[in-house]
């Protein structure tokens, strides 16, 4: 199979964590958009977000999924909204399997929190109900994906659990 394994989800799903994982047991190159993103522009997101707006980031991302969905035998790891552009989604999905992490707003908020990272999206007085508003307002585009609940597990059940999927897809070919 060389199709590209695709990991989408909300912010602090564990998409990098896990898609990390499934690269190394599968034996696949794993690359994260946000991390192509900063390197190809030599700044953070927070920077671009900053600098340049979320306009021009969004435009980043769309360059960076047209380019990977060139490639193949990939784990890669997403934006949070990346694959909510159409565009996006169907430019990767032509070669790639896609799976959403899925997590509740507290166990999100938790995780972001720990992580101590500056996220854009959160900086405002009350980010639980930003995470709930934003996760209402994606529900629907996160839910044309095959689901993979994240809640009290760990990184590695999360990784067993999709390579599970995966080769249940493999059987039904």
């Amino acid at each position: 199979m060389k199709q590209n394994i695709i990991l989408t989800g909300f912010m602090g799903t564990g998409k990098t964590t896990v898609g990390k994982l499934l690269a190394e047991t599968m034996k696949r190159e794993f690359v994260d958009t946000d991390e192509m993103i900063v390197v190809q522009n030599g700044r953070s997101i927070q920077t671009i977000f900053r600098e340049l707006g979320a306009d021009a980031f969004r435009q980043m991302e769309t360059a960076v999924a047209l380019q990977l969905s060139q490639r193949e035998n990939l784990i890669i790891s997403t934006g949070g909204r990346l694959m909510l552009d159409l565009q996006n989604a169907d430019a990767l999905m032509e070669n790639g399997i896609v799976f959403c992490l899925a997590a509740t707003a507290e166990t999100i908020y938790a995780r972001v929190m720990a992580d101590g990272e500056k996220r854009p999206l959160l900086n405002v007085p009350d980010p639980l109900a930003r995470i709930q508003f934003l996760l209402d307002e994606r529900a629907a585009d996160y839910g044309r994906f095959p689901q993979i609940n994240v809640n009290n597990k760990k990184p590695t059940t999360i990784a067993y659990e999709i390579e599970r999927e995966i080769e249940s897809v493999e059987i039904e070919k």
